[in-house]
C-alpha cells in the first residue's frame, strides 16, 4: 500500500496582506500620476482649415497648427520684440502632400494660390533667421476671440533652404 503524503500547508503571515494592498494602491496611484499628467499635456495637432472649422470649440485650447509663412504678411516690432505673420492652409496628411509634387511646392502653391485659407500669427520673442516667405511654421498656442492666434512657440523649417543637400534618387 502506498502511504499518502503529508499535506504541506501555506502559512500565510499576519502582515502579508499589508504589502500586497499597500502594492496596488502604490501602482494605482502611479498609474492615476501617469494618466492625469498625459491628459493635461496633451496638445490638438490641426491644419488651419480645421483650426477654422472648430473655431468655437478651440478657443482658448492649447493646440499645435502648421502651415506655409506668407513672406509680405511679416510685421516685426523690435521694441516689444512681437511678430506678426500670417500663415497659409498645407495639409496635414503626408500622403496628400507628396500626391501633390511634396512640401516645397505645396508650401509654394499655399502662399500663391489666393483660396487658401489664412491664419494671423502673433508670436512674443527673437525674430528666427528662417522666419521667410514660404517657410514652414509649426506654431503651439491659443486661438483669441478675435481670431488671431497666440503662439507660445514657434518652430520653423525651411525645405528649400536644403534641397541642393537631397541626395539623388537613383532610379
Amino acid at each position: 500500500m502506498l502511504e499518502s503524503s503529508p499535506k504541506i500547508e501555506k502559512v500565510r503571515q499576519p502582515g502579508q496582506w499589508r504589502f500586497i494592498v499597500g502594492g496596488v494602491l502604490i501602482a494605482t496611484a502611479i498609474l492615476y500620476l501617469i494618466l492625469s499628467s498625459t491628459k493635461a499635456n496633451a496638445q490638438y495637432f490641426l491644419t488651419i482649415d480645421e483650426l477654422l472649422a472648430r473655431k468655437d470649440a478651440m478657443q482658448g485650447q492649447s493646440v499645435r497648427i502648421s502651415g506655409a509663412v506668407i513672406g509680405d504678411s511679416i510685421q516685426v516690432n523690435q521694441d516689444t520684440l512681437e511678430i506678426r505673420f500670417t500663415m497659409a492652409n498645407i495639409p496635414g496628411d503626408q500622403k496628400a502632400i507628396d500626391l501633390r509634387g511634396g512640401i516645397v511646392k505645396v508650401l509654394h502653391q499655399a502662399v500663391t494660390d489666393g483660396s487658401s485659407s489664412t491664419l494671423e500669427v502673433i508670436y512674443i520673442g527673437v525674430k528666427p533667421d528662417l522666419l521667410k516667405d514660404e517657410a514652414q511654421a509649426i506654431v503651439t498656442g491659443r486661438l483669441g476671440e478675435d481670431g488671431v492666434f497666440n503662439a507660445d512657440e514657434l518652430l520653423l523649417k525651411c525645405p528649400t533652404r536644403y534641397e541642393e543637400a537631397l541626395p539623388d534618387q537613383g532610379e
